[in-house]
């Protein structure tokens, strides 16, 4: 059994980790509630140019753009968006097991990766997939729309490039729900599909705000705006997905540490307890030698 002094000492050691964890749940806290109203306030961008590309895919006809047109199935590139920091639970875990989930159910494809953050790449840069591209210190600090517009144009170059053989890019990402929930979300990037496009479409007739839709009057042919919307509609599905992974980093982050919290402070119970019952028995041993001499000096 550990001796008084070990166990006061465990006590201190303990008492120091809370107080870390505690503050380190109000930065996240903090944080939080910036990247979360962030992510409220983007969503309406995000939903706006979804409706706006849609009503334009209506009117385009028969149009074909590199971002648009099909290809086949064989050579997939994932962008995987984990944190650059640790001491969040699960994040990156689940993170990386849904991206180790991907490559095997294409295990018979070529599966090549982009790692946005510094936990996705350290992980798979010991794993035999291919890291074509690499992305640190993008969460660690406040996003903004060009970090994640540059991103996407380099995804964009590669998908695009002449001598390109990527056929899918897929996006995977945390998807913030609450502070206790974060949902791993995997999403094709491109190519950009129509159904996609046609989604708040049908979203807005099956609510029926599309009979009180905006009609759009188009200086320049539909067409022509499309074409020069479908790289912005990338970026901003690039931007709202590093929102919303910032905002699911942090709720994960406050949860673990609260949990680190409590887990400290039931421990510093446990140990005081140990430390009561340690005290108590050298007391007593005390008291019996004590008796024990004096019975001793009476004989």
């Amino acid at each position: 059994m550990a001796n008084l002094q070990d166990l006061r000492r465990r006590v201190r050691s303990v008492r120091n980790m809370q107080k870390i964890t505690k503050a380190m749940k109000m930065v996240a806290a903090a944080r939080l509630r910036r990247a979360q109203d962030r992510v409220v306030s983007a969503r309406p961008y995000a939903n706006t140019m979804m409706r706006v590309l849609g009503r334009l895919a209506e009117r385009t006809g028969d149009f074909h753009h590199p971002l648009m047109d099909p290809r086949g199935d064989e050579h997939l590139v994932i962008a995987l968006v984990t944190a650059d920091k640790g001491l969040c639970g699960g994040f990156n875990t689940n993170l990386i097991k849904a991206a180790q989930l991907f490559v095997r159910e294409h295990s018979g494809k070529k599966v090549e990766i982009v790692t946005i953050g510094r936990k996705g790449r350290d992980f798979f840069r010991r794993r035999p997939v291919k890291i074509i591209g690499e992305y640190v210190n993008v969460t660690a600090r406040t996003i903004d729309h060009e970090d994640a517009a540059a991103i996407a144009r380099d995804l964009m170059a590669m998908y695009t490039a002449e001598d390109s053989t990527i056929d899918k890019v897929y996006l995977i990402y945390n998807e913030f729900k609450s502070v206790l929930s974060q949902r791993v979300t995997t999403r094709q990037l491109l190519p950009i599909g129509a159904e996609a496009l046609g989604s708040e479409i049908a979203a807005e007739a099956t609510s029926g705000e599309g009979e009180n839709a905006v009609e759009y009057l188009y200086e320049q042919p539909p067409a022509q705006i499309f074409g020069d919307l479908l790289p912005r509609y990338v970026e901003t599905q690039m931007f709202y997905a590093l929102l919303e992974s910032i905002a699911s980093e942090h709720g994960a982050r406050m949860t673990a540490m609260d949990s680190a919290s409590k887990n400290a402070g039931e421990v510093i119970e446990t140990l005081t307890l140990n430390m009561n019952r340690v005290r108590q028995a050298s007391i007593t041993r005390e008291i019996i030698e004590v008796v024990s001499g004096a019975r001793a000096l009476e004989g």
